[in-house]
This record gives C-alpha cells, sequence and structure tokens, in this order.
C-alpha cells in the first residue's frame, strides 16, 4: 500500500472508531429512561383508578350525612323550651315565659256495685234463745267462805242459825250458785224471782239479808217460817 492508502485507511478506522463509541454512548443511556417513563405512567393510572372508585363512595357519604341533622327529637324540644328563659338585666322588666296549654283526659274507673252479705240462717232455737237472754248474765259466787261467817255478815242472830240451816240445806244444800231451771229461783234461800235481791243474788251474804227481812217480814221469825217450810216443803 502506498502511503496515501495507509493514511486513508487509518483515518478511516478511527472514524469508525469515533462512531461506534459514540452510537453506544448515545444508544445505552435510552433503556433506563424508557423504564422511568413507564413506572411514572403506571403510577398515575394506579392513582387515577383509585380516584375513580373512593370518589363515588365519598360523594355517597356526605350525601347521607345531612339527613341525621335534619331529625328532630322530643328531647332536642324539650331542650329548647327548658332552655328559653328571659334575664332582666339592669331593671329590665321579667316577662314570664308563655307557654302553649294543654289538657289530659283521665277516664274516671266505674265505682263497682257492693254486692250483698248474705245473712246466715237461724234455727229456731237460737232466735228465740236470742230473744230471751236480754237478761245479763248472772254473776255466779266465786269466793270462799263458810254458812256460819255468811249468816253473821248477814245480820242474822246466832239463836235462829238452827232454823236458817233447817231451810238453805232443804233449798240449795248452801249453794251459792243453785238455780231452779224451771222458775229461775237462785241463791242459797232460792229467792224468787232472783233479781228482787238487792246486789247480787248470788252473793251469799247479800242473800242471806234479803232472806232475814223476808223470813221475819212474812211468817214473824225464823223459826215460823222454819214451821211453815216443814209443813209445806216450801216457803
Amino acid at each position: 500500500m502506498t502511503p496515501d492508502n495507509d493514511l486513508i485507511a487509518a483515518r478511516t478506522r478511527t472514524a469508525a472508531q469515533r462512531v461506534t463509541g459514540t452510537g453506544a454512548r448515545a444508544v445505552a443511556p435510552a433503556k433506563p429512561r424508557r423504564r422511568a417513563t413507564s413506572a411514572v405512567f403506571a403510577s398515575l393510572a394506579v392513582v387515577g383508578f383509585s380516584v375513580a372508585i373512593i370518589a363515588p363512595a365519598g360523594m355517597a357519604i356526605s350525601a347521607v350525612e345531612p339527613a341525621h341533622a335534619s331529625t328532630t327529637t322530643a328531647y332536642a324540644l324539650a331542650a329548647r323550651d327548658a332552655q328559653n328563659i328571659t334575664v332582666s338585666v339592669h331593671g329590665a322588666t321579667v316577662k314570664p315565659q308563655v307557654r302553649d296549654a294543654f289538657e289530659v283526659y283521665v277516664k274516671p274507673t266505674p265505682t263497682p256495685t257492693p254486692t250483698p252479705t248474705p245473712e246466715p240462717a237461724s234455727s229456731g232455737s237460737d232466735s228465740g234463745s236470742s230473744s230471751g237472754s236480754s237478761d245479763p248474765a248472772p254473776l255466779y259466787y266465786s269466793g270462799g267462805g263458810a254458812p256460819a261467817e255468811w249468816m253473821a255478815a248477814a245480820g242474822i242472830a246466832s239463836s235462829d242459825w238452827g232454823y236458817v240451816d233447817y231451810i238453805v240445806s232443804r233449798e240449795s244444800g248452801w249453794n251459792p250458785n243453785a238455780t231452779n231451771s224451771g222458775s229461775g229461783a237462785c241463791g242459797l234461800v232460792q229467792a224468787l224471782p232472783c233479781s228482787k235481791v238487792p246486789g247480787n243474788g248470788y252473793d251469799p251474804v247479800d242473800n242471806l239479808r234479803w232472806a232475814n227481812g223476808y223470813a221475819v217480814g212474812r211468817y214473824g221469825s225464823w223459826a215460823q217460817a222454819q214451821a211453815f217450810w216443814s209443813s209445806n216443803s216450801w216457803w
């Protein structure tokens, strides 16, 4: 080869090397740039998709919330009325709060009609005993004592005690509470009726005191009263 040819060949190789090196430097960075661009577009796509999904839900929630605010409860009305207070400032005239009045009607409960209570049927014996039991119950004697004590307390002379003992022993057996179921005579001497004895006919002293006046007043003495009883079995 000639020198000119060598020079041309050398320049050709140098130019080829420059072209090859420059292309490599220019082409190599192109791949990372394309990847970055793809990532940016992908992120934008994800954000747009998320906004498309979330935005309708947010609008629906914001549209529902005012419904609760428009609801008025009975408590809210009562609280509004309770807080409606007029306050006097610097001597201002206080005006009473005028409220609407209301009436409540309560249906009266009917008064029940009382049911008459049936009276129990009474037998004839009960009616007879109730009609004849107007007199007070007898006051039977429950004290102690002996015949001599009773006669002395009644004021009977000791000389007449034998006549008294004869009559009383046959009339009552010295039982102060002796009662004749047929005639109603009572006490030691069987006074008839029992109510004529002052005090209590069943008290032995009261009974003998009355008998002392009866024997002397009717027969003159206890001896004559004893003689009458001996002949008639009564006196």
